[in-house]
Order: structure tokens, then sequence, then C-alpha cells
């Protein structure tokens, strides 16, 4: 086995109440620095950018969420759209199939007993000309 090393608890630094003073006190210094600064044309110019370039940042993330969230309606809208269409493709398969001469020719006979006519029942009926109808 190696050796191991056991250290010694290290004691958490107090802060005095001098320290603490002379903290906030800095922190006091450099923000009248920092305001005294915006007083000067460049500073001020740069703050302006900085904040433009921000409110730039945070437009362009908002963008790209928004068209993630309008690309997946899109996708979910043409997924519905191809299941109609295959069901519009399928309804006019079956019209066609219920509408087709033949089957509607045999059941006809089968429901109402109904029969193709023949050459001597057809009787034809002529055409009245506006004229001779006077």
């Amino acid at each position: 086995m190696g050796a191991v090393a056991i250290e010694q608890p290290t004691r958490s630094a107090r802060l005095s109440k001098q320290k603490v003073r002379d903290g906030v006190a800095t922190a006091v210094r450099i923000s009248r620095r920092v305001f005294e600064a915006t007083k000067q044309r460049n500073v001020l110019v740069s703050l302006v950018l900085a904040v433009l370039l921000l409110t730039s940042a945070i437009g362009v993330v908002a963008g790209a969420y928004e068209n993630r969230s309008l690309f997946n309606t899109l996708s979910h809208l043409q997924g519905q759209r191809d299941s109609y269409q295959r069901e519009w493709s399928q309804l006019l398969l079956e019209q066609s199939a219920l509408s087709a001469h033949g089957r509607v020719e045999k059941l006809a006979a089968e429901r109402f007993d109904m029969v193709v006519p023949g050459r001597q029942d057809i009787v034809l009926v002529p055409l009245m000309s506006p004229v001779t109808a006077q």
C-alpha cells in the first residue's frame, strides 16, 4: 500500500470589518470611475454599441428558435397532408371500383330486376324544332 498523507483541516479566514469596509470602498471607487467614464464620448458610443450588439444577439437567438418551431410545425403539417392525399387516392380507387359499369349493371339486375332493353323495346322520339312546336 502507498503512503497516505493526512492534512490538517484549514480554518476559513474570517472577514474583518476593516476588510469588508475596504472592499466596499474599492467597489464604490470603481463604480464612480465607470460612471465618470460614461460621460466621455468614446465610452458612451462603445456602451451604446455593446447594448445594440447584445440586443442583436438576443434577436438572432429568438429568430432561430422561432424558425425551428415553425419548421417543426411545417413538417407535421406536411405529414398530415401526405396522409390526407393517401386517403384521397384510396377513396378515388374505391369510388371507381364501386361505380364500374359492370358492377352497376349487375346490382341493377339483382336488386331491381332491371335488364338492358332490346332493340325492339327502344322507341326513338323525333326531335321537335322550336318553330314547329308552336
